[in-house]
């Protein structure tokens, strides 16, 4: 199956790319799968209104794809290398026809950019284009808590003489398909801030100037710092906080444009990850954020989840995950949201947690309160109008394949 995937996808990237004889390479990532509710019908994923992300472990209600390709096309002696980039994705709702339009789906190219390494910036480069840059996120939720992505150019990892630091510049206009206005955006960072023993600090500042084709738009910024400890129990363990004013609330990406400085969020989270055993791998999230803003608009978000991984035998798994959202808003109830996975797997890649691919059979229950079901939009999982009507409560199966390489 592996090898069938590999295939396909190579063919597709070579229809993108001129290859020259230089070196290509390739990889992507992808899931696709069938469920059901227990109501009947069609499944219907489980995300709490205000909160930006779900725990997706059986609670992925789309086909997703992305094939990235790299072409190099110029290597010389003195270390100088000079590449194309760009990746294609697929993106289609559940039982959806694949229009590939509005809410059903897209097809996009998220990225496209040129990158040119130069010996004089000791280890760093140029890039300009659109590309994910420097991103971080949460497995668990799929959570992009650290995004600033967009189309631009930049001086990425400039070594900073034998320190280790590495600096970067970038600007850019935010280019996500969520994004409503668009705004200048200066991002400063500065990696390899040695802490204790296999662990490093990371720092980024973020400027984002008022968009004078906005009406009412704000200037911003935003500030994130995050401790990385590698080698923790077979994994890795991040911490994060980070703060922002104005349009800076998006906290690693940019947020309302029209946001004022009395709009700040700040967000602090912590998420190990482990792999004590080769059977035995489990991943977490702890985070809380605090939204400030005018007039009671204001909330706080709390998420807890967790997903241990243990594997019986070379090709067999069994996945449990379990998470809670909770938004205490300034004015209105608090939403609760708590959600469960049992997911047997076949394992085709390993038997290690983050190992791909492999398929699950998977059974998810939920359950939230009235506050949340009010808040829900309509016909979603949550609302008296969805799949499940007018129960907090209800259950969802299915089998999905997942892979990356």
């Amino acid at each position: 199956m592996k090898t069938m995937i590999r295939g396909t996808s190579a063919a597709f990237l070579a229809c993108i790319f001129p290859l020259t004889g230089q070196a290509f390479e390739f990889d992507g990532y992808g899931r696709v799968g069938i469920g059901g509710a227990d109501a009947g019908g069609k499944q219907s994923c489980f995300q709490l209104p205000g909160a930006p992300a779900k725990y997706r472990l059986g609670n992925e209600c789309e086909t997703y794809w992305e094939l990235e390709g790299h072409q190099e096309l110029y290597k010389g002696a003195d270390g100088t290398l000079w590449k194309l980039h760009g990746m294609a994705s697929l993106y289609n709702v559940y039982d959806q026809s694949p229009t590939f339009s509005g809410d059903n789906g897209n097809v996009r190219l998220p990225q496209i950019w040129t990158s040119l390494a130069l010996p004089e910036l000791n280890g760093g480069g140029l890039w300009f284009g659109r590309r994910y840059y420097k991103r971080h996120d949460i497995h668990i939720n799929d959570f992009y808590y650290w995004n600033p992505s967009g189309t631009g150019a930049g001086i990425e990892d400039y070594g900073l003489g034998d320190t280790g630091l590495r600096l970067s510049y970038a600007f850019s206009r935010e280019d996500n398909i969520e994004q409503k206005h668009k705004a200048n955006r200066h991002d400063i960072n500065l990696g390899g801030i040695k802490a204790n023993k296999d662990a490093e600090i990371e720092i980024g500042l973020s400027y984002i100037q008022k968009a004078g084709h906005v009406e009412d738009s704000h200037s911003g910024w935003s500030i994130s710092a995050e401790h990385k400890q590698v080698n923790f129990f077979g994994g890795e363990n991040r911490f994060t906080v980070q703060y922002g004013e104005g349009p800076g609330i998006g906290l690693g990406q940019t947020g309302n444009v029209q946001a004022d400085k009395d709009v700040k969020s700040i967000r602090v989270l912590e998420s190990p990850r482990w792999q004590i055993t080769p059977r035995f791998g489990g991943m977490l999230l702890a985070l809380v954020q605090r939204d400030r803003a005018p007039n009671n608009a204001g909330q706080t978000w709390y998420s807890f989840g967790v997903r241990p991984s243990y594997a019986f035998s070379e090709h067999f798994k069994l996945l449990v995950e379990a998470g809670h959202d909770q938004i205490d808003p300034e004015e209105g109830g608090t939403r609760k949201l708590t959600k469960f996975t049992v997911a047997p797997t076949l394992a085709l890649g390993g038997m290690g947690l983050m190992d791909r691919p492999e398929i699950r059979f998977y059974w998810t229950y939920a359950q939230w309160n009235r506050a949340a079901q009010l808040s829900a939009a309509q016909d979603t999982a949550l609302s008296d109008s969805g799949a499940f009507g007018s129960q907090r409560h209800g259950s969802n199966f299915g089998v999905q394949l997942e892979t990356w390489w």
